[in-house]
């Protein structure tokens, strides 16, 4: 178990870097914004930054999907040669 716990940290640095470094420059370039620079002024130096956010729901959502991919196909490999 410590194995995977070790092997998640990792992963998990490798999708942020994915959408931080890849995806939102594409998104930037396409829509013309940065999303980690968005933010709404409350009153004065008091922000609330909604684009950092934003990046993590992103970052929070490609893991799930690998996660799910990668267990959708451990279930159809032990459906297809199950253990005897």
């Amino acid at each position: 178990m410590a194995v995977g716990i070790i092997i998640g940290g990792a992963f998990t640095s490798i999708v942020s870097s994915l959408v931080e470094d890849i995806i939102n420059p594409f998104l930037g370039i396409f829509g013309g914004m940065n999303f980690d620079k968005l933010h709404w002024n409350i009153v004065g130096d008091v922000t609330l930054n909604y684009g950092k956010f934003l990046t993590a729901v992103m970052n929070f959502l490609i893991m799930a999907f690998v996660v799910f991919i990668l267990v959708k196909a451990l279930n159809t490999a032990a459906r297809i040669a199950p253990l005897s």
